[in-house]
């Protein structure tokens, strides 16, 4: 995004104008999530750099009376301050670089001011505001740095962070990571799908308990996953915000891990397939199951060995570090984020 925002601001602004872009990246810590003090730290290293406008990025969602923020703007001190789960998890990279120009350059050109001096709250373009989404200017307290807020709300809004919450996870390493959960699963995968008990159990089963079974599986390794790691959010604040700020942590983190376990199992699903149909004998499973050994037996069985090799693969994360399942369920920054809670909580 550095390298091609001089040009598209020099571009849109029409003014001659030439933009330098500095990127600066640091965590910010655990006592820091609300908005009013994430404002004065970006003003002060703004004033300490000599940088006329400052953007700061981060993917915490951010609160403020009850509603999840998009963006905070201070015309004054040209500060903006942008919560990316805000924007969604589709298309994050152009939302962001839309947002970032579009901050950029209201806070760069001359604000429209209503009558008592303050910004007009006017709806912006690109992924601030729309017809079709659920942004809105939002209010902003007195003692607050920032002049002009735009916010989600409504279950629309909810979904946007939490999907934006959940692409920042990237749900998808939760399968590399597992390296030690993943070995107890196809090991005992391996061994199932040779095991005549095995055949006659799932030749035995209904689709509906064949879903039930799926269910039951996914839902064991998540759980096991959560608590065996203590992925759980406790708020130490007994506040409204903190409360729903814990609430939404810990649905972004049943979903990353669920997202990942969904994929293992239907990984585990085909790898059983393939090693079914290499290992197999038709002769051999006709006479244990009295039933012919066609494609829906193949699946049948493959699906069924799935599940089973999901709980064996639920045993054998335990044998994973805490560190490792926290660094296959959550980005490198919510890691940070909350190795800094422990730290304070221990304190």
């Amino acid at each position: 995004m550095a390298r091609i925002l001089p040009a598209r601001l020099a571009d849109k602004s029409g003014r001659g104008r030439r933009f330098d872009v500095e990127v600066v990246s640091e965590p910010f810590t655990a006592g820091t999530e609300d908005p009013p003090t994430l404002m004065r730290r970006i003003m002060d290293r703004g004033s300490g750099e000599n940088w006329d406008i400052v953007v700061a990025l981060t993917d915490l969602p951010l609160h403020s009376h009850g509603r999840r923020i998009v963006v905070n703007l201070s015309h004054e001190h040209g500060l903006a301050l942008l919560s990316l789960p805000s924007l969604g998890g589709l298309r994050l990279q152009t939302k962001a670089r839309q947002a970032v120009e579009e901050a950029v350059l209201g806070l760069a050109g001359p604000q429209a001011t209503g009558s008592e001096g303050s910004p007009r709250s006017q709806p912006l373009r690109g992924p601030f505001a729309g017809r079709l989404t659920p942004v809105h200017p939002g209010p902003v307290g007195e003692e607050e740095n920032a002049d002009l807020r735009y916010v989600v709300s409504g279950p629309r809004g909810y979904l946007r962070v939490l999907v934006g919450m959940v692409r920042a996870n990237r749900p998808w390493r939760l399968v590399p990571g597992l390296s030690k959960a993943l070995a107890a699963a196809l090991a005992t995968g391996a061994v199932a799908t040779v095991n005549s008990t095995v055949w006659t159990l799932a030749e035995a089963l209904s689709p509906p308990r064949l879903v039930i079974a799926m269910i039951g599986s996914v839902g064991i390794m998540i759980g096991w996953l959560i608590v065996d790691a203590q992925l759980w959010h406790r708020s130490a604040e007994g506040s409204p915000e903190a409360r729903q700020r814990a609430r939404l942590y810990n649905t972004s983190t049943v979903l990353t891990v669920g997202i990942g376990v969904l994929v293992c199992y239907a990984g585990l699903m085909v790898i059983n397939l393939v090693w079914a149909l290499f290992i197999l004998n038709d002769q051999v499973f006709a006479s244990m199951t009295r039933t012919p050994l066609d494609a829906t037996e193949y699946l049948t069985l493959s699906w069924f060995v799935a599940s089973t090799a999901t709980v064996g693969g639920a045993l054998g994360s335990g044998f994973e570090s805490d560190e490792a399942i926290r660094a296959a369920a959550y980005s490198k920054r919510e890691q940070q984020r909350r190795h800094m809670l422990e730290d304070d909580h221990q304190d």
